[in-house]
């Protein structure tokens, strides 16, 4: 399998770069985010954790190029690229709400095809892969139907949404990754062996916590669940506390995992 480092450097972000981590950790955005947005964990984490952040095409340095709206086209395009980055350490994987179907589908391509089981899955802010509900339909909604959920879940700066130039541009973006992950459905991936941390907001409209227990029954490995103060997006009131507890998790792991 071979892959270009112009690839890998589009699609994977090292804002911080760490070869002397004992351990890696992918993150993997939030419908219409981008991998700055985890500019804050790795610059906490590091030099202990090397994080790894995913671009996707059609937004930021990328608007360009075309969107991908489904998750496992997503999953396929990653799968090679996050292959040829394994060098020994244990890699671990966070995805926030459509992030984490898409953690959930990679981690299965890592283990059917390349055999390598990820040290942890975090799944935040997202129902279990099984608990899909059809009438989330957001998508096919008008613009200004779907700003307003995407103002509802508050994971987006106020004053840039009031930004109609820079509305016009990302627009495009986050309708496409909203249909990526309202249509999400596991079809090649049911189960994973690794083990799944999933982290939720106690108001998460988005994930109810009785369906964020369901990520239980997608793993034969230990399961956690945590729950934290605030809604879809408590990660940025609750970072300090969370990226501690990212931390305390992967320190436990075991260093051939």
């Amino acid at each position: 399998m071979t892959t270009h480092g112009t690839d890998r450097d589009l699609w994977i972000r090292r804002y911080h770069p760490a070869e002397q981590a004992r351990t890696r950790l992918l993150c993997l955005p939030h419908a219409g985010g981008s991998a700055t947005f985890y500019f804050p964990v790795s610059r906490a984490l590091a030099p202990r954790v090397e994080v790894l952040a995913a671009q996707y095409p059609g937004r930021q340095d990328r608007r360009q190029e075309p969107c991908i709206d489904n998750i496992p086209e997503l999953a396929d395009r990653l799968f090679p690229l996050v292959v040829a980055e394994q060098d020994g350490r244990p890699l671990a994987l966070f995805g926030h709400s459509m992030g984490a179907s898409l953690a959930f589908e990679l981690a299965g391509l890592l283990e059917q095809r390349a055999g390598i089981v990820p040290a942890m899955l975090f799944a935040s802010g997202r129902r279990a892969p099984s608990r899909f509900r059809p009438q989330d339909d957001v998508h096919r909604r008008g613009d200004e139907a779907l700003l307003r959920d995407v103002r509802q879940l508050s994971g987006t700066d106020d004053r840039f949404l009031a930004d109609d130039d820079l509305l016009r541009m990302v627009l495009p973006a986050i309708r496409s990754d909203y249909r990526a992950a309202e249509t999400y459905r596991p079809q090649r991936v049911h189960r994973v062996s690794c083990p799944v941390t999933a982290f939720v907001g106690d108001e998460d409209p988005k994930a109810p916590l009785e369906d964020v227990r369901v990520w239980s029954e997608h793993t034969s490995g230990p399961f956690t669940m945590e729950v934290f103060p605030g809604g879809h997006f408590y990660l940025t009131e609750q970072a300090p506390r969370l990226i501690a507890r990212i931390e305390d998790v992967l320190t436990g792991l075991p260093a051939n995992s």
